[in-house]
């Protein structure tokens, strides 16, 4: 057993129609902060269908983890449609409870940027988790996806733009995201198929930004989805629903064009 997985409690459980997953609780290291003694292992939950050819790793909003609601009931429609899961904290408790501390002094201190919003450091937690996906037992065969919402579609963006990650990730999917936190230099950068999904009742400017960003976007298969009726959250019945469905399909997507164009 891995060592990053030495919390790992396996169970076998039937899926939709009866597709068997294997789910398990696992510790990744990355590095730690500066201000950090010792090293640092962020805790995720991993479920991976029993014939899955593709993983979607997780990256969470400001102030959200993986017991995010939404992204727990999109991570069981992709396991459901066969995909793997990886949602992980990005953060480790401490930095959370640095941020809650210092988010009050954060009018006093001008350009003080809290660890939630913090896009390189989430983006190079991603890089790391990837490397941990690319050499575990159980995963090193899938071809890889990330899945962004809010402000972690931009760290997923900026991990995407990294130069040793750029030939590593098949597909990117956003909801209700920030992606031009990213940067123009890093969205130029990006060559995977992306796709940016929004709710029809978001915020006008979100909207703007993101048809921005996908302007900006270097990939070559890239795509606007807006979901009528829905508003920033999709929190309206069925609405969800529908983000999972779109984004499934996506992933199925390009995960077989790359696995055909890899053999």
């Amino acid at each position: 057993m891995n060592e990053s997985q030495e919390k790992q409690e396996e169970q076998l459980k039937q899926g939709k129609e009866g597709n068997i997953i294997l789910r398990s609780s696992v510790l990744i290291p990355v590095n730690a902060l500066p201000t950090e003694v010792r090293p640092v292992k962020l805790e995720g939950d991993m479920a991976i269908p029993k014939y899955a050819k593709g993983i979607v790793l997780f990256a969470h909003g400001s102030g959200s983890g993986r017991f995010s609601p939404r992204n727990k009931f999109i991570a069981e429609g992709l396991n459901a449609d066969g995909l793997a899961t990886l949602l992980v904290d990005l953060l480790t408790q401490g930095e959370e409870q640095t941020d809650i501390r210092t988010q009050k002094m954060q009018s006093k201190i001008p350009g003080l940027v809290l660890n939630k919003f913090n896009i390189k450091l989430l983006a190079n937690r991603l890089v790391s988790i990837t490397g941990w996906i690319l050499h575990n037992n159980d995963t090193q065969n899938l071809i890889l996806g990330y899945f962004g919402a809010s402000t972690g579609a931009a760290a997923a963006l900026t991990a995407t733009a990294a130069t040793k990650n750029q030939d590593r990730v098949g597909a990117i999917v956003s909801r209700s995201g920030r992606p031009d936190l990213a940067g123009s230099e890093n969205l130029k950068r990006v060559k995977a198929p992306t796709l940016f999904i929004l709710g029809g009742n978001d915020h006008k400017q979100v909207i703007e930004l993101n048809k921005q960003a996908l302007k900006n976007l270097g990939s070559e298969k890239k795509k606007l989805v807006i979901v009528p009726n829905a508003t920033h959250l999709f929190e309206e019945p069925g609405t969800l629903e529908e983000v999972a469905k779109i984004a499934s399909g996506w992933f199925r997507c390009y995960f077989q064009i790359r696995e055909h164009s890899h053999k």
